[in-house]
């Protein structure tokens, strides 16, 4: 066990520090010798409790993930309640947010794939481990049994179009250079995306 950390072993505490600097600094640059220094310990420490570097900072960054949803709460999760446009809108919400939050770690990693490769070996940290997509598809097929949607909708297409949508706003902005912190939902597009998904773009039906 750690000395001073309670039940945290020194694998938990390092997977914690990793976490920390993500949050503080991104992952670009982040190194060995920084994690190292920043929890007390010698850089070779790490290796000990860890294959290498990248499956650190893929831990961390899954930690990081899970500590980002917990501080936004859940989306509405139960079929039912509320209507499904007000649902719909705040899970959208909750999606922009989530990624405005996480996806600037991702984006340091893009010249280190296998910190990639490793996280996605490991369970999804969104919606309790189904990730979001399946989250809302989940919720969307309950609200399908109740009749609150058509018979016919098609709940996983429906997510991934919310889910996807959430990605188009969010990933070109972060590429370009923009400071997501500056950015904003332009006014009306939560609503339009929700008309869309909830009545199809197709014509009206005659009686």
């Amino acid at each position: 066990m750690l000395r001073g950390g309670g039940d945290q072993s020194l694998r938990e505490h390092l997977i914690a520090t990793a976490e920390r600097l993500i949050a503080e600094r991104g992952t670009a640059g982040l190194t060995v010798r920084a994690i190292a220094r920043e929890a007390q310990v010698a850089d070779g420490v790490l290796y000990n409790h860890f294959a290498d570097k990248e499956a650190l900072l893929a831990l961390a960054l899954h930690a990081h993930v899970r500590t980002v949803e917990r501080r936004l709460g859940a989306p509405p999760q139960v079929a039912g309640e509320g209507t499904v446009e007000a649902n719909l809108r705040a899970y959208i919400a909750h999606g922009l947010e989530l990624h405005i939050a996480i996806l600037p770690a991702f984006a340091g990693l893009l010249l280190q794939p296998k910190v990639l490769t490793r996280f996605n070996e490991l369970p999804n940290p969104a919606a309790g481990g189904r990730g979001l997509r399946a989250d809302l598809a989940a919720y969307l097929l309950a609200e399908r049994e109740l009749g609150r949607l058509a018979p016919d909708a098609d709940p996983e297409a429906a997510a991934t179009m919310i889910i996807g949508a959430c990605h188009e706003l969010v990933l070109p902005r972060m590429f370009s250079g923009t400071p997501l912190t500056a950015w904003h939902v332009p006014d009306g597009l939560v609503e339009a995306l929700v008309t869309t998904v909830v009545h199809g773009i197709g014509p009206a039906r005659r009686s």
